[in-house]
């Protein structure tokens, strides 16, 4: 089968399981595990993970001048992201934070931009307005009380830095996967992540009362850490390496489609006239921003 076509499947598929997580981690908090806990369970396990299948690949070491790109990496997509991510969805809801997530792609443009002078057009900046204002939407008219939702407004806002922070990390970590395995990226990844994440989450990890949790916690902790975690970082990683950061980021906007069917579905949430209206800005702003990359002119070397 073609690279790419592997590549849009893995990113893909990333999306699935990015999509189910949403209700899937939101059942466990706080009721088993606290948010910041949650997430030393989660990056301690898939740097166990990562490091044991880095035996079967390629021994390399990391240049002197790529580790600050690895460490801005580190705490972009597995502390900063994590942390906000986790604990906003502990105060939101999975529909709503489902919706918000799908802002990555405006900032990965809006830092593409910036950064490596991705192309801007009229309709690429109608996009990111038109997505912001439902992202913004959503946030300010979450005010409303929900059972499991404790404070939806400061949640989105959380889920917001979430979104903001990813879009830097796949901008950061792009020009590693050109010169490393996705075992070597990630492994340190997960490592360095480990101990800057310590002193904000291990006493929330130490409280968890593990002698009595339920099978149905056990499960949902098991499918965060090697589904959430460890399989997609390898998903996104591998299809970083045929695609263009922004392309990826494109992939979110399937997460709600995806995330608020499973909620709605399972019975963890409901859908509102407010949050249809703010999902359609989006999913129409993440579109027009994403719609015109077939445009680029030839010249340009970089992978679509």
């Amino acid at each position: 089968m073609d690279k790419r076509v592997l590549a849009l499947l893995a990113a893909f598929g990333a999306s699935v399981i990015y999509g189910i997580n949403h209700t899937v981690a939101k059942d466990v908090m706080p009721t088993y595990i606290e948010p910041f806990g949650f997430i030393f369970l989660r990056v301690t396990g898939a740097a166990v993970l990562f490091w044991l299948i880095s035996l079967f690949g390629p021994k390399e070491k990391i240049a002197r001048e790529d580790w600050p790109r690895l460490i801005g990496s580190a705490i972009f997509g597995m502390v900063i992201n994590m942390l906000m991510f986790f604990k906003g969805l502990s105060l939101s809801s999975p529909v709503n934070s489902s919706v918000i997530s799908t802002i990555t792609p405006i900032f990965v443009f809006v830092l593409s931009a910036l950064i490596i002078k991705e192309r801007i057009t009229p309709i690429r900046i109608f996009g990111v307005l038109l997505g912001l204002t439902g992202a913004l939407g959503l946030v300010l008219a979450g005010g409303e009380m929900q059972q499991g939702a404790p404070d939806i407004a400061l949640g989105n806002i959380m889920v917001l830095i979430n979104a903001i922070s990813y879009g830097i990390y796949l901008i950061l970590v792009k020009p590693l996967t050109a010169k490393y395995h996705a075992f070597t990226i990630m492994k340190w990844l997960f490592l360095i992540a480990i101990f800057i994440n310590l002193p904000f989450t291990i006493s929330e990890f130490t409280a968890v009362e593990w002698s009595s949790l339920p099978f149905d916690a056990i499960w949902r902790m098991a499918f965060v850490v090697l589904g959430t975690t460890f399989s997609t970082y390898i998903l996104n990683i591998y299809a970083l390496k045929q695609l263009k950061a922004s392309t990826i980021g494109a992939f979110v906007y399937l997460q709600p489609l995806i995330g608020i069917a499973f909620a709605v579905l399972v019975g963890a949430d409901k859908i509102s006239t407010v949050r249809i209206v703010a999902a359609i800005l989006v999913f129409i702003g993440v579109y027009l921003v994403t719609k015109t990359k077939k445009q680029v002119p030839k010249m340009e070397s970089k992978p679509v």
